[in-house]
C-alpha cells in the first residue's frame, strides 16, 4: 500500500502533539538550566528568601522574547525608579536549538512537504510553547530589599522602618505577543537553515537562494560563540574571577560576541554607564563608555583604549570570507558569483539587525529621598544601543564582498553539476535517491 505524501513524517496529528512537546519541554529545561548555572556562578544562589527559582524564571522568560517589569519603593519616604530591558542571549540560543532541532528531527526524510502538514507541525509546537511560557510568568515575580548601610539613607531607613525594595514581575501580553514573535522566527529561521527540512513545492525554486547563505551565515554566529567559548575559559583559568566569567559565558555571551562581529566589520554602538553598576566584561568596554554623557564607540575608538581590539577585524575578515567560500560550496554550480554576493549580503543583513534588535541593554535604579533627587551610591544605569542603519548597512555591503569573493575561492573545490532543485522536485534527496552526486 502508497503511502500518501507528509503520512510517514507526520505520523497523524497525535504524533505531530507528541513531538512538539517533546520540543517544548527539552526546550524550557535546557534554558532553565542553563540559566540556574549562570545565575549561581553570579552568586544569586545566595538571594534571600528562596528567591533564586524566581529569578531563574524571569531569566528564561526573557531569553524567550518576555517582557518584564521592574518597580521599585520605600514606603513614603523614598521613591525608587528601576527598569531593565536585556535578553540573556546565551540562553536564548540554548533554547532555540533544542527546539529548533527538535522540530525538524521528524521532517528529514525528504524534500518536499506540503504547506499543511508544516502548518499541522508548527501551530502545537506554538500553542503549547505559548502555554508554557504563560506558565513560567507566574512563578518570575519576587520582590528584593535593598542594602542601604553604606548610605546617609540608611540611617533614616532603619529608624523609619522603610528599607527600599526593587521587584519585578512579567508583563503578561507583551510577552505572549513577544513569545509569539520569537517561536514564529526560531521555526521559520529552522527551516531555512536546513539543508534537509522538505519545503513546500512551490518554494522549492527559492532553495538555492536562500539555504546556503543562511546556513553559512547561521555558522558564522555559532563559530562567534564557540571562540568566545574558547576565549572565556581561557580567561578564567589564568586571569581570575572564574565564576564571573562563567556566569557571563552561561548568560550574556552571544551578546558579546555577536557585538564584536558588528564592530569588526565596522559597525558602532553607543551607550554610558554610571554608577555602582556596569558591564560584566570586557571592562575595555566599561571604561569606553563609563560616564552620565552617551559615547559612541567603535574598533578605532577601542582600539585607543587598547591596540589589541584591531583583531576584531582580523577574525571577521577572515570568518566572513570563510562564510562566503562556506555558502557557495553549498550551493548548485549554477550559481554565479553576484548572485552569491547578493544571496550572502542580504542574509548577513539581516542577521546584523537581529543581533542589534536583540543585543540593546538598558538597566537603570535609582532612588531619590525626599524627592530631592538621586542618592549617591544608590542609583546607576547600563545602556547599549546600536547605530542600527550603520551596522545594517556595513553587513550587507560586506556580506556582499564575501559572497562575491567566497565564489571566486570556491570554484577549485566546487562539485560541479550537482544542483539540488530536481532532487527536491522530485522529492529525494541525494542521500536517499541511491545515486551519487555527480563530481
Amino acid at each position: 500500500m502508497s503511502q500518501t505524501p507528509g503520512s510517514s513524517s507526520s505520523g497523524g496529528s497525535a504524533k505531530a502533539w507528541r513531538d512538539a512537546l517533546l520540543a517544548v519541554v527539552a526546550g524550557f529545561v535546557i534554558m532553565g538550566v542553563v540559566a540556574a548555572a549562570g545565575l549561581w556562578c553570579a552568586g544569586a544562589g545566595d538571594l534571600p528568601g528562596g528567591a533564586f527559582p524566581h529569578v531563574v524564571a524571569a531569566v528564561v522568560v526573557m531569553a524567550a522574547g518576555g517582557v518584564l517589569e521592574v518597580s521599585g519603593g520605600a514606603g513614603s519616604l523614598a521613591g525608587a525608579d528601576a527598569s531593565l530591558s536585556v535578553v540573556p542571549l546565551s540562553v536564548s540560543l540554548a533554547g532555540a536549538l533544542t527546539a529548533g532541532y527538535l522540530f525538524l528531527r521528524p521532517l528529514h526524510n525528504r524534500a518536499v512537504a506540503r504547506p499543511r502538514e508544516l502548518i499541522g507541525r508548527a501551530v502545537p509546537l506554538v500553542l503549547l510553547w505559548l502555554i508554557a511560557l504563560t506558565g513560567v510568568t507566574f512563578l518570575a515575580r519576587a520582590t528584593f530589599g535593598i542594602s542601604t548601610e553604606d548610605s546617609p539613607i540608611g540611617t533614616i531607613t532603619e529608624l523609619l522602618d522603610s528599607a527600599p525594595t526593587v521587584g519585578f514581575r512579567v508583563d503578561l501580553p507583551g510577552t505572549l505577543l513577544y513569545g509569539l514573535l520569537w517561536i514564529l522566527g526560531l521555526l521559520l529561521i529552522a527551516l531555512l537553515v536546513s539543508r534537509r527540512a522538505p519545503l513546500p513545492a512551490r518554494l522549492v525554486r527559492f532553495h538555492s537562494a536562500l539555504r546556503p547563505a543562511a546556513f553559512a551565515t547561521m555558522l558564522l554566529l555559532l563559530a562567534y560563540v564557540v571562540l568566545g567559548i574558547g576565549v572565556g575559559v581561557v580567561v578564567a583559568a589564568t586571569q581570575g574571577h572564574a565564576e564571573r566569567t562563567l556566569a557571563v559565558i552561561l548568560l550574556g555571551l552571544p551578546n558579546l560576541v555577536w557585538l564584536a562581529l558588528t564592530l569588526g566589520f565596522g559597525g558602532a554602538w553607543e551607550g554610558n554607564v554610571e554608577g555602582p553598576f556596569g558591564l560584566p566584561m570586557p571592562q575595555l568596554l566599561d571604561q569606553v563608555l563609563r560616564g552620565s554623557d552617551p559615547s559612541r564607540f567603535d574598533v578605532a575608538s577601542l582600539a585607543e583604549q587598547d591596540a589589541r581590539a584591531w583583531w576584531l577585524v582580523v577574525v571577521a575578515a577572515v570568518l566572513l570570507l570563510a562564510t562566503g567560500v562556506l555558502a557557495a560550496v553549498r550551493s548548485p554550480a549554477h550559481v554565479r558569483a553576484w548572485q552569491h554576493a547578493l544571496h550572502l549580503g542580504v542574509a548577513l543583513a539581516l542577521a546584523t539587525l537581529a543581533v542589534c534588535l536583540l543585543g540593546r541593554i538598558q538597566a537603570q535604579f535609582g532612588l531619590s529621598l525626599l524627592g530631592l533627587g538621586d542618592v549617591d551610591g544608590l542609583g546607576g544605569q547600563v545602556r547599549l544601543e546600536p547605530v542600527l542603519w550603520r551596522n545594517v548597512g556595513l553587513g550587507l555591503l560586506w556580506g556582499a564582498v564575501a559572497g562575491f569573493l567566497g565564489a571566486l575561492l570556491a570554484r577549485p573545490l566546487h562539485r560541479r553539476g550537482r544542483v539540488d532543485e530536481p532532487a527536491a522536485a522530485t522529492g529525494t534527496s541525494p542521500e536517499r535517491s541511491g545515486t551519487p552526486p555527480e563530481r
